[in-house]
């Protein structure tokens, strides 16, 4: 590593915890500490709210989709506006206009007005161990990135190091640190890929010519898919814009629903096209420069997703790689950090916040910096142990959707609030999900295990509320 590139990406990591530590001084309470005050305007908002769904995760993940289908790929991120869209159009209204959560800092906490506190105790485990996952993804994501970059370093240590800088600039400085750091990293990566990644990249290979008659056809076409991969993304992804509680706090967060709406519609149009097709482009030109034998390395043996780190490696000067490096990085941690408060504020508020009630505001911000703290040391072990970034992504999005969807659609859009219902609806699908996934069975036509469980979760709330009407009625 030149000792430019370790300056650059030195003095990066400095600047995010200086980030940190600013809004540690700024933070007076939890309402500071979660949801940012209340009062953060659209663009910080749409930016921090793509900036974390997008994250490092998926830009490694697009990469290695580049690398093996091209430009259809990008129809992973489609999902992404879709479930947006119809979050500005449907959910924000309903949440935002509510006075009863006009207070709430958590996504269980609804699941608690809703239903009832035991619903809303399973709901935060839910949550707790989805985004457990999710942390892990993102820390995984930049230790590819590190080991695959930095011959130096391997991916175990390059874990650490993205794991201690991640969990305690979030420790510190809680959302507000996280939204406005999510602002500065999204425009820092898209720079990287406009100025740096791809011009640099697609020279390197030859340029458009070349491209062409390196890799087949259907790797510049939209229909180098099946229906089963569109269809297993679609119910993974598109349903998290309606459960995914590091999106209800930037609904809690936003000043109005003016302001939360104009967020998220800013927020599906980066996800597709903007970032979608950067992401697989870059993948894409990874596999040309494989192709030509520019890149070393055993496809059998190794991760696709490594494609795009060696690439750059491989590419970019001295100063440039350390520029580039860094954006990639802020995304891995744009969306860490805020998997990572969305987990500590499933402990703080929804577990344990009866007793940290009764502490003062203080003493309640530095239990919620302990808990991040710990979380994050879990995410970290769990990372350690996972090889994949998309597929631990996936996993950790699939329990939360079957998990929850079912119950919050029936709780904020029809009258059919039973306890009983929601919580046999969130054991049944999450268990259903997570067993079939544990299991790796062939499923009937190769669909994700996410369908059996939403459909399930869908079965068994209805059949409960239905007899539970029948018995009442008698």
């Amino acid at each position: 590593m030149h000792y430019i590139d370790l300056g650059i990406f030195v003095g990066y990591m400095l600047i995010m915890l200086g980030v940190g530590y600013y809004f540690m001084q700024k933070n007076k309470n939890q309402d500071d500490y979660y949801v940012g005050g209340r009062n953060i305007g659209s663009w910080h908002i749409g930016l921090s709210v793509v900036a974390t769904d997008v994250g490092g995760g998926f830009s490694v993940g697009l990469g290695g989709l580049g690398f093996v289908m091209g430009l259809s790929g990008s129809w992973m991120l489609f999902t992404g506006l879709l479930g947006a869209w119809l979050a500005a159009v449907f959910l924000i209204p309903r949440v935002k206009q509510d006075p009863a959560f006009a207070n709430f800092y958590t996504f269980p906490q609804i699941f608690k007005h809703l239903f009832d506190r035991k619903v809303g105790i399973v709901a935060a485990v839910i949550c707790l161990v989805g985004y457990l996952g999710f942390t892990s993804s993102q820390l995984l994501a930049g230790a590819k990135l590190a080991s695959g970059t930095f011959e130096e370093l391997d991916i175990n240590h390059a874990l650490w190091i993205m794991g201690a800088i991640a969990v305690i600039y979030t420790v510190l400085g809680g959302l507000k640190a996280v939204i406005y750091t999510d602002t500065v990293q999204w425009i820092i990566l898209m720079l990287g890929f406009i100025f740096i990644g791809l011009p640099i990249a697609y020279f390197h290979v030859g340029g458009w010519e070349v491209i062409r008659q390196t890799l087949p056809d259907e790797f510049f076409t939209l229909t180098n898919l099946r229906w089963q991969d569109f269809a297993n993304w679609g119910i993974t992804i598109l349903p998290i814009w309606f459960i995914g509680m590091t999106l209800y706090q930037r609904i809690f967060a936003s000043r109005d629903v003016a302001s939360a709406k104009k967020a998220w519609f800013i927020a599906g149009l980066f996800e597709w096209p903007i970032m979608a097709f950067m992401g697989v482009s870059l993948g894409l030109l990874s596999r040309v420069a494989f192709e030509q034998d520019l890149l070393i390395f055993d496809l059998e043996t190794l991760d696709p997703e490594m494609g795009l780190p060696i690439l750059l490696r491989t590419i970019l000067p001295s100063g440039l790689l350390g520029l580039m490096m860094a954006a990639y990085f802020s995304a891995v941690l744009s969306t860490a950090d805020s998997c990572l408060m969305a987990a500590s504020g499933n402990l703080s508020t929804d577990i344990f916040g009866k007793w940290l009630n009764e502490k003062s505001e203080s003493t309640q911000i530095r239990y919620s910096q302990l808990f991040t703290l710990a979380l994050g040391a879990v995410a970290l072990f769990v990372a350690l142990q996972m090889t994949n970034v998309l597929e631990l992504m996936l996993y950790s999005y699939a329990f939360m959707v079957s998990g929850l969807l079912i119950p919050v659609l029936f709780g904020l859009f029809t009258k059919k609030k039973d306890p009983d219902a929601a919580l046999a609806a969130m054991i049944v699908g999450g268990s259903v999900t997570g067993g079939l996934g544990l299991a790796n069975v062939n499923l009937p036509l190769e669909l994700d295990p996410n369908f059996f469980g939403v459909f399930a979760s869908l079965a068994i709330f209805l059949l409960v509320y239905k007899f539970k009407k029948m018995k009442n009625s008698k």
